[in-house]
């Protein structure tokens, strides 16, 4: 088997015509059911388990379909046809495979405009790239990945699973694609600055000092040859907070944006970390696989995926500290989640926060150029798992390699366990540590498939929850709550009030809408779970979490999971409708566009 880190990513012109229309069947029915999903299309029902969609155009397309949870249609890659008029005046159906001719077949119904759509073209084209090159290299089937680990189980997963264009990265060339993405699993060496402390602050948790991070990170050769690169130039060391950046932010941002202060020696370049890295799948978060222990490394990219400018906002960078002190406070003393579930809250221990001089006092910057530049340390997932465990993000369950085998299957398969008890496992391992955050503090973490990791023993049976991001995501309830004692002040950015709906909809669209609405399908098809059985035993378990906390009715009820109808937040319409591609000077909220029928409502 290749190593893990010699699975090469096939120059485009490397990729077959077969490869190409394969990725394109599967992209273009993955538009079809995740548009008409979010009501951006509509798909009228033909009554024989097909369905059409009629355009603007003139165009129709249609497909076959399994109706799922949520009102979902489950579009078969290879049964999509296009109708189209020709030349003599007779419509002319043939078979579809390419996305992007769908996509401008469709604009007009999707009631966007061209701007908006010449530059999803380019975002779903560079992901069609990536999904062919996929194809073309062949993958690794899922029984190779279950023995690896963490970071390189991460290079193997395909992308966030409701936007169909995931893996745009607007600013990335093909070449920076091979050098940094994922799926490359190339490992990367970052660049050290020292930043100048009159534009830099470092902040950490009681335990870390400024110094103590840069011990940990930093061997003593290297520090050494950083201290005198820096006296060599006549500059005290200890006057500039030492901090790794991307090396393509240095190429392609840094040195344009903060010339000023490099010429300046605002900012001084110190070197490569001896250390490598692997990107996860966010891209800007490193993992350390030279030295697993040391921590993960979360650092800005001013390119363009999956909705936002992937920086860092100073005020992140500026409150996780505070923030991680303040949820282990509350949540690592509770017996609960300490003693009986093990949950694990991997803390963003340290940071360094560095603003532009110049552009932090335009009124209404663009935020891709207030934040290039800051760092994030992470606890990572080595440095926390017992010596038998494996961790596995919550995403990966969804894999399927290239011959659509399923990598939860294959893990229900090695575990000899049967399925419906493995899965309620599973349902058991992540929802009671979430619901009772949720209800018994009033805070949720945004828990979707990469934030949210599993462990799983030596028998591949779920054990329990590790989360993470919580600066970037956590939102905390505007409703009174004792058990979370005193807040930060000054940190609303990071720490923004909501109502108790809005809370329980962080939870609803990323672990029921946006991960078990894909899961469920998987189960029944590899598995043989039903998936009225499948949510029947989702449903259970949020009950008996409830049952577990009867003292928490008015909260469970405030928290409403099982409701019978939910907001609809669609995401690829909000980047092709609403949103589209204006700069802005901050990420916008989602707005609801409709209801969604819930599967967890009672039968």
């Amino acid at each position: 088997m290749r190593a893990p880190h010699d699975h090469p990513v096939p120059r485009l012109d490397a990729v077959s015509p077969a490869s190409w229309r394969e990725a394109g069947r599967r992209l273009l029915a993955k538009a079809l059911g995740e548009w008409c999903f979010e009501d951006m299309l509509k798909a009228l029902d033909n009554g024989d388990g097909t369905y059409r969609v009629d355009l603007d155009s003139g165009i129709t397309y249609q497909f076959s379909a399994t109706p799922g949870a949520f009102g979902w249609l489950r579009v078969e890659p290879g049964s999509v046809t296009r109708t189209g008029t020709g030349m003599l005046g007779n419509s002319i159906a043939e078979p579809a495979w390419d996305p992007q001719r769908f996509l401008l077949d469709a604009v007009g119904s999707l009631g966007t405009d061209a701007s908006t759509a010449a530059t999803y073209f380019t975002e779903l084209s560079a992901t069609q790239a990536v999904d062919a090159a996929r194809i073309e290299h062949g993958g690794t089937p899922v029984a190779a990945l279950r023995t690896l680990g963490h970071a390189e189980l991460e290079s193997h997963m395909t992308g966030h699973n409701l936007l169909v264009a995931n893996k745009g990265r607007v600013g990335f060339s093909a070449t920076d694609v091979r050098a940094y993405a994922p799926e490359s699993a190339r490992p990367v060496h970052l660049t050290w600055l020292a930043v100048h402390r009159g534009l830099a602050d470092f902040r950490g948790t009681p335990e870390l000092s400024e110094r103590e991070i840069l011990h940990r990170e930093l061997d003593a050769d290297t520090r050494a040859a950083f201290t005198a690169r820096l006296s060599g130039a006549g500059l005290d060391p200890d006057g500039y907070v030492w901090l790794p950046a991307h090396p393509w932010q240095w190429d392609n941002t840094l040195q344009t944006l903060h010339a000023a202060d490099i010429a300046q020696r605002r900012i001084v370049p110190l070197g490569d970390s001896p250390d490598a890295y692997l990107p996860g799948q966010s891209i800007r978060t490193m993992t350390n696989v030279t030295t697993p222990g040391r921590y993960d490394v979360k650092l800005p990219l001013r390119i363009l995926n999956t909705l936002v400018w992937r920086g860092i906002p100073p005020h992140c960078t500026a409150g996780a500290p505070v923030v991680t002190q303040w949820l282990r406070g509350m949540l690592e003393t509770d017996p609960y989640l300490t003693e009986e579930t093990r949950t694990v809250f991997l803390g963003e221990v340290a940071s360094a926060t560095v603003r532009h001089p110049y552009l932090e006092t335009l009124p209404d910057a663009p935020y891709q150029y207030l934040e290039t530049l800051g760092c994030i340390w992470r606890e990572p997932v080595e440095a926390r798992r017992d010596a038998t465990e494996r961790v596995r993000t919550f995403a990966s369950l969804l894999h399927t390699d290239t011959a659509g085998d399923a990598f939860v299957a294959e893990l229900v398969r090695a575990s000899g366990v049967e399925p419906l008890a493995w899965l309620r496992r599973l349902f058991d391992t992540l929802l009671h540590p979430v619901l009772h955050v949720l209800h018994r503090y009033g805070l949720t973490f945004n828990p979707h498939g990469q934030n949210t990791l599993i462990g799983f023993d030596e028998n591949d049976l779920p054990t329990r929850l590790y989360l993470k991001d919580f600066v970037d995501d956590v939102c905390v309830s505007f409703t009174d709550t004792p058990e979370r004692g005193p807040e930060p002040d000054g940190h609303d950015h990071v720490l923004p009030r909501k109502h108790p709906s809005v809370i329980r909809q962080h939870v609803m669209d990323q672990i029921f809408v946006g991960h078990f609405r894909y899961l469920a399908p998987l189960c029944a098809d590899q598995l043989g779970v039903p998936e009225q059985e499948f949510w029947r035993a989702v449903r259970e378990t949020v009950l008996a979490s409830r049952r577990r906390t009867p003292e928490l009715a008015d909260r469970h009820a405030a928290y409403d999971l099982l409701t019978e109808q939910i907001p609809r937040y669609g995401l690829n319409r909000d980047r092709i409708v609403v949103t589209r591609y204006g700069d802005r000077a901050l990420r916008h909220a989602l707005h609801p566009n409709g209801t969604l029928p819930n599967p967890l409502a009672a039968p």
